[in-house]
């Protein structure tokens, strides 16, 4: 069982580095050091976004309107965390 507990919480080290690259990667965009009209760069945006979209717009449902920021990364990036507080919590019950 113990096995159990690894497979998930390296599924949310993933999630958590998959979030972090597309935070990362609209502040570059945002700032002109990549361009969207680089098809790697498109490809690797438009992936990110496909993946993360979906969990975003159901955070932005309950958040108030913050006047342009987005808050839903964050919010997710610590919902992310407290699985995993709760996951080591309760490491003993894996066996």
């Amino acid at each position: 069982m113990s096995s159990l507990f690894f497979i998930l919480s390296a599924a949310l080290d993933i999630a958590f580095y998959i979030v972090i690259a597309h935070v990362m990667m609209s502040w570059l965009i945002n700032f002109e050091v990549l361009n969207l009209r680089q098809p790697l760069v498109w490809q690797i945006w438009n992936g990110l976004s496909r993946l993360l979209q979906p969990v975003y717009v159901q955070i932005r449902r309950v958040l108030p309107p913050m006047g342009g920021m987005d808050f839903s990364p964050m919010v997710l990036l610590f919902g992310l965390f407290a699985l995993r507080v709760v996951l080591a919590n309760n490491m003993m019950a894996f066996g």
